[in-house]
């Protein structure tokens, strides 16, 4: 027993030192096995155990998964009901503005359609009606304005203004329109002349329409653009179409 154990430790040293000699005649080749052994067991851990989906061509069969089928949608269920009629705020402003067109027109101040929509058409007649009554009221949207125009009795019996044809550029500048009504009321309420709202355009207006244009860097023109209606309607944040 003494001597076959002194013979495997004189074979485990010789093993050893065979293994260390070929290392040392043959360097890059182990360093080549090393790394080839190190670059297959990364490739399997990461076919294994890394992939979050399913490997192209796994080492292993695995059964497919079964997909859910996406539930079918009816074309009812799919429709959407609009905002305005989902939001109580939004429908109590539109049936407010409904409201306040139907007065107007029985009043004669307001000849356009009940379309719930607070336009250049409804501002205006709304300007009318207060101009009319002799108020001192503030002229946007409100319960109070609706309360105010139910009450009163006044009637328009003034002919309504008729609307150029916007082919002639002549008439435009002439006539009376509510365009030119609603620019002089907005250029008058924000200090910019003091401008009867007539519906013509004429000097005063000219002047007024100048220094806004000053005011807001604009070419100085004194005319009716559609950049300055704009810039009109952006300042004073109603509409003037």
């Amino acid at each position: 027993m003494r001597r076959r154990a002194d013979r495997e430790d004189v074979v485990r040293p010789n093993a050893a030192g065979r293994v260390a000699a070929a290392i040392g005649r043959h360097p890059r080749e182990f360093v080549g096995v090393v790394m080839a052994t190190v670059a297959i067991f990364a490739i399997c851990i990461n076919a294994l155990y890394l992939q979050k989906g399913p490997h192209p061509a796994p080492i292993f069969a695995s059964r497919p998964l079964l997909k859910q089928a996406a539930p079918a949608t009816s074309p009812r269920t799919a429709a959407a009901p609009s905002n305005i009629a989902s939001d109580p705020a939004a429908q109590s402003r539109a049936q407010l503005i409904a409201d306040i067109q139907r007065e107007l027109n029985r009043r004669g101040f307001y000849d356009g359609a009940v379309d719930s929509i607070w336009g250049a058409k409804t501002d205006a007649a709304t300007r009318d009606f207060i101009q009319a009554a002799g108020l001192k009221i503030n002229p946007d949207l409100s319960d109070s304005l609706l309360r105010v125009i139910v009450a009163s009795k006044v009637q328009n019996n003034r002919a309504v203004m008729p609307e150029p044809a916007r082919n002639d550029p002549i008439a435009e500048l002439i006539a009376p329109t509510k365009r030119v009504l609603a620019i002089q009321r907005a250029l008058a309420d924000f200090g910019y002349g003091q401008i009867k709202p007539t519906g013509t355009y004429d000097a005063d207006t000219r002047t007024a329409i100048e220094k806004f244009e000053r005011d807001h860097r604009l070419p100085v023109t004194g005319q009716i653009s559609d950049r300055f209606v704009r810039d009109l309607a952006a300042m004073t944040g109603r509409p003037l179409e």
